[in-house]
């Protein structure tokens, strides 16, 4: 059950399953593993807007699978600086290549301090672990 999903050394995470790669003040933002896999196929990306300065905790994009759609929220406050042209064309990317090719945007952070509330990859894992017991029982 352990390695069920994968979880990348490195990053960070929030408990909405997106992972975060950080840069010096340049974060790249993604789902991960876990999440890609509750969402099912994804069919559709609603990707931000580039220059955008959103805060911690806002709506930035949205993501439709044949299972739902579900709303991303920004782990971070910044400006957003680019986003994944490629989710256009071929949104199943982030099934695929979740870590890698999949990623959604990418953003500068203003308060990077703000790294510390994510979960390190130890910690994902811890949690992802509790969610995958409850779900067990």
């Amino acid at each position: 059950m352990q390695d069920q999903y994968k979880v990348e050394q490195g990053l960070y995470y929030t408990k909405d399953h997106l992972w975060v790669k950080i840069d010096e003040n340049t974060a790249v933002i993604g789902i991960s593993d876990y999440g890609q896999a509750q969402l099912g196929d994804v069919v559709f990306v609603e990707l931000p807007e580039v220059e955008k300065e959103v805060e911690s905790g806002e709506k930035v994009a949205s993501v439709e699978s044949i299972k739902a759609v579900v709303d991303v929220f920004s782990p971070l406050t910044g400006k957003i600086t680019s986003i994944n042209e490629d989710l256009k064309d071929d949104p199943s990317l982030i099934n695929t290549d979740p870590y890698g090719d999949g990623w959604i945007y990418e953003m500068q952070m203003s308060d990077p301090t703000e790294v510390e509330d994510l979960m390190t990859s130890e910690d994902y894992q811890a949690y992802l672990d509790e969610l995958l017991a409850e779900e067990e029982e």
